[in-house]
């Protein structure tokens, strides 16, 4: 079944020559030149994912973002951005992006991007079976694992590290629920990209750079021994030392 996509994106070459390339890759595109348009739309007819340019007059990429987060709408977002610094991707993040582009992109990794993020949303890509290669840490009744004093309920889609509750992101619980199920074990960043993106990005991308930074920041407590541990040249391990 062809899925919907809502694109808002102000530059018109941009705008059209995605939509025409998405349209091209099987998909049902609705393009919208800003961010009202794009808040109107996903109102009146909610798409499958959205793609948003990050600087559009009016209400920007992030502010539509905050707003349908604010909302409850937990629809896919990718984010379209000419802003490279790592700040700049936490921000995208924060406001409750899902994935993000940076400008000039390849329309392939827009696809690929695209394919992992409906992927992960579709009633089989949440099964926590598709999430780890092997589970090191047994499933304790109700659907929650432990490791490293955190506590997770899969199913709940909660987390916390010993008695506070962690506030997560999609991207963010999938990341930690993999770690946990490996405790122990050194994952290598393509079998992380794998697992929680479904496509490699390569050796320059950045992005689980930044997930992973971001994760520690909400995870870590003052005086309490970082969690999630980076084994340089190979990938990351969540062990309490």
């Amino acid at each position: 079944m062809s899925q919907n996509v809502l694109l808002a994106e102000d530059d018109r070459a941009i705008r059209h020559a995605l939509e025409r390339a998405l349209t091209l890759e099987g998909y049902q595109v609705t393009a919208v030149a800003d961010g009202v348009e794009a808040l109107a739309q996903a109102h009146k007819t909610p798409p499958d994912v959205l793609v948003l340019d990050v600087m559009m007059p009016g209400i920007d990429g992030l502010q539509v973002c905050r707003v349908l987060r604010a909302e409850g709408d937990r629809t896919p977002i990718l984010m379209l951005t000419a802003l490279v610094e790592t700040q700049d991707r936490i921000a995208g993040l924060d406001a409750g992006a899902d994935d993000y582009v940076v400008k000039p992109f390849d329309v392939e990794e827009v696809f690929a991007r695209l394919r992992a993020l409906l992927r992960r949303t579709s009633p089989e890509g949440m099964a926590p079976a598709d999430v780890a290669p092997r589970t090191a840490v047994p499933e304790l009744p109700q659907g929650r694992i432990e490791a490293a004093g955190l506590r997770m309920d899969i199913q709940a889609r909660r987390a916390w590290r010993g008695t506070r509750e962690l506030e997560l992101t999609r991207t963010e619980f999938e990341l930690l629920e993999l770690l946990v199920r490996n405790a122990g074990i050194v994952l290598d960043h393509s079998t992380i990209y794998d697992r929680i993106w479904g496509y490699d990005f390569g050796p320059g991308s950045k992005n689980l750079a930044v997930y992973v930074g971001y994760l520690r920041r909400k995870l870590d407590d003052p005086g309490a021994p970082q969690l999630i541990h980076t084994v340089r040249g190979v990938g990351y391990v969540l062990r309490e030392d």
